[in-house]
């Protein structure tokens, strides 16, 4: 039997576990260019390890819906990962605790507009699933010649619906 996961709103908080919210809320920590740009300083906890530099890459993932058919999530145990929509549609975050080098039960989040996500490094976490065309995201993670990816396939596949 197919369990059925709803969809949360993305907030620091609950992600703080598996990662950052990327977004302008509040008040930025700097004002530059002349008074006319607020910077939100130093918002994700980026790490490469200690083999790989940071790199930044576009994406464009087809679009999904929901209720999406979750049935893989995957781990990056060399370095986070973040990603930046370049339109301001919201996409669907999976994040799963690690359980003795398994993921736990996942959670899924939908993003506002305006926000992207950092992923910590070695975080289970869903494919890129935009909700909207183009998809097209700026990545930036880890570049680097070890390997950086670890897939879990679950024995029965999730649902997840909007809450």
């Amino acid at each position: 039997m197919t369990e059925t996961i709803l969809t949360e709103k993305l907030t620091a908080t609950a992600f703080a576990p598996f990662g950052d919210v990327l977004d302008s809320s509040g008040d930025p920590d700097r004002i530059i260019n002349q008074g006319l740009c607020g910077r939100y300083h130093d918002r994700a906890r980026m790490d490469f390890g200690p083999a790989g530099r940071a790199g930044i890459s576009i994406f464009r993932a087809e679009p999904r819906a929901l209720p999406y058919r979750l049935d893989m999530v995957e781990r990056h145990p060399e370095g986070s990962q973040a990603f930046i929509p370049m339109s301001m549609d919201p996409f669907l975050v999976v994040v799963a605790e690690d359980e003795g080098g398994v993921p736990g039960r996942p959670r899924a989040f939908l993003t506002q507009p305006g926000q992207g996500i950092n992923l910590l490094r070695n975080t289970w976490h869903g494919v890129l699933t935009p909700l909207h065309a183009p998809g097209l995201f700026a990545v930036i993670d880890r570049i680097g010649d070890t390997p950086n990816l670890h897939e879990h396939w679950f024995p029965t596949p999730f649902l997840v619906a909007s809450n």
